[in-house]
């Protein structure tokens, strides 16, 4: 029995407690966390083969969350108009040719013919414009209409120097010009 006592000592005292004997642990608890794992994790499945990318797509936003991506799936609004008013198109065309037929007015006159298509915000922002000042002569094409909601259109003109872009408003259902941006070509 001393014999048997004396090697259990040995493995306790001077085995387990070298490096050897750490390092034997360790493996022991590693292989025995591993082998649990298999055992819960089920057999494995052949048909996957070697990816263990996911077959279904990874979705991280709820179903039911708004698309902020580039490309929009929704339709576009539908500018609303009040019964017997002008529609935007007709707004912004009728904005162009006063705001092209300035050359001969006073600027009083031109501000007086530009005033029933306009907002006073842009009426404001006009206050020192000189017709003389317009870049261009007269449109090149029909103008083409960016419905952004409801309320709010973008018109595209293009003149015979440039293009003109108008932002017009709606919001009791009546088309005026809110801002003008001029691009020269």
């Amino acid at each position: 029995m001393t014999g048997v006592r004396r090697v259990i000592e040995f493995l306790v005292t001077r085995l387990l407690r070298s490096r050897l004997g750490v390092a034997l642990g360790i493996a022991v608890l590693v292989l025995g966390v591993v082998g649990a794992a298999r055992l819960v994790a089920g057999p494995a499945d052949l048909t996957t083969g070697l990816s263990n990318r996911p077959t279904e797509p990874i979705t991280t936003v709820h179903p039911t969350a708004g698309d902020d991506g580039a490309i929009s799936t929704t339709t576009t609004p539908t500018p609303v108009t009040s019964p017997g008013e002008a529609k935007p198109e007709q707004v912004a065309k009728r904005f162009v040719v006063a705001w092209l037929g300035g050359s001969g007015l006073t600027a009083e006159d031109w501000h007086e013919g530009l005033r029933p298509l306009s907002t006073a915000t842009l009426m404001d922002k006009l206050a020192g414009a000189d017709p003389a000042g317009v870049p261009a002569g007269e449109m090149t094409e029909e103008v083409t209409i960016r419905p952004r909601s409801e309320t709010f259109v973008e018109a595209l003109i293009a003149l015979d120097s440039g293009r003109l872009r108008l932002e017009l408003v709606a919001p009791q259902g009546r088309w005026l010009v809110d801002a003008v941006d001029w691009e020269r070509s």
